[in-house]
């Protein structure tokens, strides 16, 4: 069976809830955002980094070369003890260079906390899209929403999406996070 790769879009539905559309279309730290709304109960793991060829659309977001390897790093942030944002960054190879070398090693360390705290970064628009579970490396039987943007540090690029995983939903009861529109 043949795999589409995902669609992006730069605007919601209208159909979202104003509560989607801010976890999906905030501009601020995600990180930031999930360790207050688990009041601190927070944590991250990593689940797979290393070198690796980026996916097509994901290249063409970076405008890298294709088959052009890269820094994949996918961990998956928990708060009150359940597994609630998955999240993929493609940092290529020339954006490792100089004082963003420290970039290869984040270790445990989210990457939303050096991002936002650097005086030159830059992000571009957030795109939105509705992943079938195939097309990102969590076990999932539901397609999820997810956001990505290109960020900028001294000018050099780097890729992170971000999937907000069935039991984020769960987390606000009552107000579903996950709908089927877009």
């Amino acid at each position: 069976m043949r795999t589409h790769a995902p669609r992006w879009h730069k605007q919601a539905s209208p159909d979202l809830s104003q509560q989607q559309k801010q976890w999906l279309l905030g501009t601020g730290s995600l990180t930031q955002k999930l360790i207050e709304a688990s009041q601190g109960d927070f944590s991250l793991r990593i689940l797979r980094q290393g070198l690796a060829t980026p996916r097509v659309d994901e290249a063409k977001a970076l405008k890298l070369p294709a088959r052009q390897q890269a820094l994949i790093r996918e961990i998956v942030m928990s708060g009150a003890g359940q597994d609630w944002v998955f999240a993929r960054s493609v940092l290529p190879l020339s954006t490792l260079t100089g004082r963003l070398r420290q970039l290869k090693t984040l270790d445990n360390r989210p990457l939303g906390a050096l991002l936002f705290k650097d005086p030159t970064m830059q992000r571009s628009a957030i795109e939105i899209s509705r992943l079938e579970p195939h097309n990102f490396n969590y076990p999932s039987t539901t397609a999820c929403w997810s956001r990505r943007s290109v960020f900028r540090l001294d000018q050099k690029p780097l890729l992170v999406a971000e999937v907000f995983l069935p039991s984020f939903e769960h987390f606000y009861q009552g107000q579903p996070f996950i709908k089927d529109h877009l």
